[in-house]
């Protein structure tokens, strides 16, 4: 018969296993209502890998952000599941993942954060395409040249008799959705290309071949300046490089596109720490922004950006398309409308 002294003591004990193990339930709790992760599209990945960089170093509150990129449209499967909390997108989200999210109660905050040009480059090596007109750029993508398109001349009798060697975004890009609705007109490319959702990839691919043609992001291309060359894209007034003047004055078309992130909004009201690490990517989105290659939109819309997202406001205003040839001004005038004149779709 067990005694009073050894009864008191398995008490003792077992008082003790059940707060360690209360505690460990309470600090796993804790933990994770301060981890924030984030996904999605590689081409603003350099954008929010920065941020999140800077907020895990000055946040004293051991709240741990991690970023990630499986491209735009990968990054919504996972978002659309309620897996990730942000997903990074060059474009916004499509029709497709607005259905899975409503069906999923993922509400979601759609938050422009930024402008890029995205890039056609060349190796310095090519002396013959300078310029390049949106007809040129289909001839080579179209789903009818595969196997069919394999050399420059086939393209431009001027150009030289070489191999045509191609690199673009693979299908989970928002980058291949926007480049092939720009160019090509439809949702779908040649599939006989070098392809991949990790932009370095693409831009080591171009470096190395004196045959290459490739397109991603312009903060990729400012990146690697000494080592890839940019082609004027002529849209039907003359060749235009990319640069911050002529996305403001929205004459390199039609390769100007915003730059979006998506907050889960109920993960957003429920996560103090993920409402605070919104509020930190949109109070330094513009010296990030510019700092990683990219133009930033106008301090103002960073601080409507901040009221629609403590707003709490769901939804999409592009209702599943690219915005193809859209300024700063427009895009603005139309995610930051008065209530009542322009309406968020979820």
């Amino acid at each position: 018969m067990m005694n009073n002294k050894s009864l008191l003591k398995g008490k003792i004990l077992l008082s003790a296993v059940i707060l360690s193990t209360l505690s460990a339930c309470g600090s796993t709790k804790n933990q994770e209502s301060k981890n924030i992760i984030v996904d999605g599209s590689s081409t603003v990945f350099p954008i929010t890998n920065l941020i999140v960089e800077k907020f895990n170093a000055s946040n004293k509150e051991n709240i741990e952000a991690e970023s990630n990129f499986s491209g735009s449209i990968g990054g919504f499967r996972k978002f659309c599941q309620g897996e990730t909390d942000i997903n990074n997108s060059s474009v916004p989200i499509p029709q497709t993942f607005m259905t899975q999210c409503k069906k999923n109660g993922v509400a979601y905050i759609e938050l422009p954060v930024a402008f890029d040009a995205l890039t056609v480059v060349t190796n310095p090596a090519n002396d013959w395409a300078k310029t390049i007109t949106v007809e040129e750029l289909k001839t080579m993508w179209q789903p009818s040249a595969e196997n069919k398109i394999t050399r420059w001349n086939q393209v431009n009798n001027q150009w030289a008799d070489k191999p045509l060697n191609l690199f673009g975004a693979d299908r989970d890009s928002g980058t291949f959705e926007y480049f092939t609705v720009a160019i090509i007109g439809e949702e779908n490319s040649r599939n006989d290309y070098v392809f991949s959702e990790d932009d370095n990839t693409l831009v080591q691919g171009v470096i190395q071949d004196p045959n290459a043609l490739g397109y991603f992001g312009y903060a990729y291309y400012s990146k690697h300046k000494d080592k890839l060359q940019p082609v004027a894209v002529d849209s039907g007034s003359g060749g235009i490089l990319p640069s911050d003047e002529t996305i403001k004055n929205n004459s390199y078309r039609p390769l100007t596109r915003p730059l979006f992130i998506y907050v889960n909004a109920k993960k957003a009201q429920e996560n103090k720490a993920l409402a605070k690490f919104v509020t930190f990517y949109l109070d330094n989105a513009s010296q990030i922004v510019h700092k990683v290659g990219y133009l930033p939109l106008p301090d103002s819309a960073y601080k409507v950006a901040l009221i629609h997202f403590n707003k709490n406001q769901v939804g999409t205003v592009f209702n599943g398309k690219p915005e193809l040839n859209a300024t700063i001004n427009e895009l603005l005038n139309r995610t930051y409308a008065a209530e009542g004149k322009e309406g968020y779709v979820f």
